[in-house]
């Protein structure tokens, strides 16, 4: 079948793993929703066989964005492109310069809930990717950001402070707790980003909804995240570059460096400990920055080889991570976004570097 190939009505046979604990027995596409009820037609019907799981989520992915800056849109179709080959059809943006509206329009591309623009404080992140602003101009930015994303906002919550030589927390109190009350008033959820630990109690405390990284938790704020409900994405493949970029300021900033060395060194403990607690843990990427789009499977391994039992790693890119996020999983009369394998991803998660087909709205896209 050739890529955009629509069939009128679609068997998926095999194993369909509609939620960790409900397995059924296929499912049929009509008209880009599945059903579950043999429908007219089904003797003409394109068939699929395999495991099946809902189409993957990145929670943490930027579409539009390269390690310089927003890119055209010819490499934002081809790295969205590249992450649909993964499976992954629906994606957090969490943060993006691009406007990449244009691709709702695209019925062979993932889904995407964007976050609108990073917004940070002044010098205090990547060049060309945030709004660089003062306190006092927090709350305005952030409904701003509020209006044009899909119900996220992503704040840039610590970086390093070239004066302190260290990562230290970017926003004051005030201004945190008032932004955040400005989001939910507007009916937007709030996450930041934050490698380090100092920033964690105020975020949490203010009322965000999820950090990303969270390599800073500790035992101290981790019964805080666990007992407001605040999830995490701990993006373990971009942790993995801690060392090459701790090599890299080890001149300049030496006490910056032995602390990436340490959130690195224990990365694992942390995310373990984490979903011990009871906190929501979800898959991202990171993916659009240094990192090459496509990486949700290794993301999945990455929080299995932290601890994270299998089925709960293949929640928090499917059932759990499009429950989170609102959308639905493989249930009756739902878009019809799966992805097939063949074996039982339930049994060794690496299965989900290899998918057999790619469905997006019914379509047989990959």
């Amino acid at each position: 079948m050739s890529d955009h190939e629509v069939a009128r009505v679609l068997r998926v046979e095999g194993r369909v793993l509609a939620g960790p604990d409900d397995v059924r027995d296929g499912l049929w596409a009509v008209g880009g929703r599945i059903t579950y009820e043999r429908p007219p037609g089904a003797d003409d019907a394109v068939t699929l066989t395999g495991w099946s799981l809902p189409g993957l989520v990145d929670a943490h992915c930027h579409v539009g964005l390269d390690r310089h800056g927003p890119v055209d849109a010819a490499t934002s179709e081809k790295q969205a492109l590249t992450d649909r080959a993964a499976g992954t059809l629906l994606i957090r943006d969490a943060g993006s310069p691009s406007d990449t509206r244009w691709i709702d329009d695209r019925e062979d591309l993932p889904k995407i809930i964007r976050a609108g623009r990073h917004i940070a404080r002044t010098r205090r992140y990547i060049r060309n990717y945030a709004h660089e602003i003062e306190p006092g101009d927090l709350v305005a930015y952030v409904a701003r950001e509020a209006e044009r994303g899909d119900g996220w906002v992503k704040l840039v919550g610590d970086w390093i402070d070239r004066d302190a030589g260290d990562l230290t927390a970017c926003w004051p109190r005030g201004e945190v707790e008032a932004a955040i009350a400005e989001a939910h008033r507007l009916g937007a959820r709030v996450t930041a980003h934050c490698f380090a630990e100092a920033a964690l109690r105020d975020l949490v405390e203010a009322g965000i909804d999820c950090i990303e990284h969270a390599t800073g938790l500790t035992e101290d704020t981790i019964p805080l995240f666990a007992e407001r409900g605040v999830a995490i994405v701990p993006t373990l493949v971009n942790i993995a570059t801690f060392p090459d970029l701790a090599a890299g300021g080890e001149a300049k900033f030496p006490r910056w460096s032995a602390h990436m060395r340490q959130l690195y060194e224990r990365r694992y403990d942390t995310v373990r400990a984490a979903y011990d607690a009871g906190i929501p843990v979800f898959v991202g990427t990171d993916a659009g920055g240094s990192l090459a789009h496509g990486l949700v499977a290794a993301e999945v391994a990455e929080l299995v080889k932290a601890g994270i039992p299998p089925l709960e790693a293949l929640s928090a890119t499917a059932w759990g991570a499009r429950r989170w996020l609102g959308r639905p999983v493989l249930e009756e009369g739902a878009p019809a976004d799966l992805v097939v394998y063949d074996e039982d991803p339930r049994a060794d998660v690496r299965v989900l570097a290899a998918p057999r087909w790619v469905v997006l709205d019914g379509r047989v896209v990959g």
